[in-house]
C-alpha cells in the first residue's frame, strides 16, 4: 500500500506543525481570568511539554464573544488580557494562540500572539479570515459545527488569497441533534488531505452546547478516548483547554480538563502518535 504524502509544514519559528512531525500540544485555559490562574496553568503546561519532549503552544482567549447567556463572563478586558498573555510568553517562552472575533481586533491581537484563531461559528466570515491572513500570522480556522470537512477548503482559500499560506484546520465536533456534538474521525483525514495540518480540539468536542440551562454542559470523561482516537488517525496537533480547577472556571467549566490530568493525557497521546507516524508514515 502506498503511504500517504506528508502534509505541508507550518514553519514559523519557534514552532513547526505538520509534515509528519511529532504531535504539537496546544493547551491553556478557555479565557484569561487573571494573572495567578494564567501563570499557574502556563507553568503546568510548560513542565508537561518538557517532560514529554514535545512542542507546546499556549492558548487562551482574551475575550469570549460567544456565550450562552448575556450574563456570562466575557473577560477582564482586551488590553489587560493581551498584556497577561505577553507575560506568559516572556516567562515561559511558549508561542501564543488566541481567538479573534472581529476585524478591528485582529491587529492588536497579532502584535502579541503567534497564531490567530477563527472561532467555529465565524469560520465562514470572509472579511475576518482575510484580515487575519493579512497579518502574516498563522491562522487556525476552527471547523464550524455546521460545516462539512471538505468545505473548509474554501475557508482556507480565503486566507491564502491574502498571500498567507500558513493555515491550520481544527475539528471540534459536529452538531448532532440538540445539545450534542460528535467527532467524525473521517473529517480529520479529509481536512488533512486538503493540504493543511489538522488539529483536534478534544475539549470543545465534549461540550453539550447550551446543555446547562444558562451555560454549556460537557462530558469531560470522553476527552481521553477522543484524544487517543485522534492521535491514531494521525493529527498534527492536539488542542486541550485545561484549568487548575475546572469547576471554578469562568467559561467552559463543564468541558475543560483538570490541569493535573494533562500529563497522563499527553503521555497516552504521544505514545500513539509516535507509533502511528513511525509505522505508517502518516
Amino acid at each position: 500500500m502506498k503511504k500517504p504524502q506528508h502534509r505541508p509544514n507550518i514553519a514559523s519559528t519557534p514552532f513547526s506543525i505538520g509534515g509528519g512531525k511529532p504531535i504539537v500540544l496546544i493547551a491553556g485555559p478557555c479565557i484569561v481570568e487573571g494573572k495567578e490562574m494564567l501563570l499557574r496553568t502556563a507553568a503546568g503546561i510548560a513542565e508537561c511539554a518538557r517532560r514529554h519532549h514535545i512542542s507546546c503552544i499556549f492558548k487562551a482567549s482574551y475575550k469570549k464573544a460567544n456565550r450562552t447567556s448575556g450574563g456570562s463572563f466575557t473577560g477582564i478586558g482586551m488590553d489587560e488580557a493581551l498584556s497577561l498573555l505577553a507575560l506568559v510568553k516572556r516567562e515561559f517562552g511558549m508561542p501564543l494562540l488566541t481567538d479573534v472575533h472581529s476585524e478591528h481586533e485582529v491587529d492588536a491581537a497579532a502584535q502579541v500572539v503567534d497564531i490567530l484563531q477563527i472561532p467555529a461559528f465565524l469560520c465562514r466570515q470572509t472579511d475576518l479570515l482575510q484580515a487575519a491572513g493579512r497579518t502574516g500570522k498563522v491562522v487556525n480556522i476552527k471547523k464550524g459545527q455546521f460545516m462539512a470537512p471538505e468545505d473548509m477548503a474554501h475557508q482556507a482559500e480565503k486566507v491564502r488569497m491574502t498571500g498567507n499560506a500558513k493555515v491550520l484546520l481544527t475539528e471540534r465536533g459536529a452538531t448532532f441533534g440538540y445539545h450534542n456534538l460528535v467527532v467524525d474521525m473521517r473529517s480529520l483525514s479529509i481536512m488533512r488531505n486538503l493540504g493543511y495540518p489538522v488539529v483536534l480540539d478534544a475539549t470543545h468536542s465534549v461540550q453539550l452546547p447550551s446543555g446547562g440551562r444558562a451555560s454549556s454542559g460537557g462530558q469531560p470523561e470522553f476527552i481521553f478516548p477522543i484524544a487517543r482516537a485522534g492521535a491514531a488517525v494521525g493529527i498534527d496537533a492536539l488542542f486541550v483547554e485545561t484549568h487548575p480547577d475546572p469547576r471554578r472556571a469562568k467559561s467552559d467549566a463543564a468541558s475543560q480538563l483538570k490541569l493535573s490530568l494533562l500529563d497522563s493525557l499527553v503521555a497516552q497521546v504521544t505514545a500513539i502518535d509516535t507509533l502511528v507516524k513511525a509505522s505508517f508514515g502518516v
